[in-house]
């Protein structure tokens, strides 16, 4: 995983699962309510956006092309996406579930 770049604080990092790259940005700087994950270069190709951070009911929502991907890939997606959004904040989950 990678680290977010300093000129744009709402980003909070990079990851790749070996074949794509993708960026993880939180919806604000304080108490952000969302995150989205996207292919860096492409801020329109959205992968997902979990939405519900602060209210505990999370929802993901997939991008068009990315909703076929295996419901395992998914997973592994959501789960990398949760821990580069969290490695930047003081903010513990123990556990997390998106109905999406």
């Amino acid at each position: 995983m990678k680290t977010a770049e300093p000129s744009d604080p709402l980003l909070r990092g990079r990851f790749t699962d070996g074949r794509n790259e993708f960026c993880v940005r939180a919806s604000s700087v304080d108490a952000p309510d969302s995150f989205q994950v996207y292919v860096p270069g492409e801020r329109a190709d959205i992968v997902m956006i979990v939405s519900g951070i602060n209210s505990g009911y999370l929802h993901a929502t997939w991008g068009e092309v990315w909703r076929a991907y295996s419901p395992e890939w998914k997973v592994w997606l959501e789960d990398t996406a949760f821990k580069v959004f969290y490695r930047v904040t003081t903010r513990p989950w123990d556990s997390r579930y998106c109905d999406g």
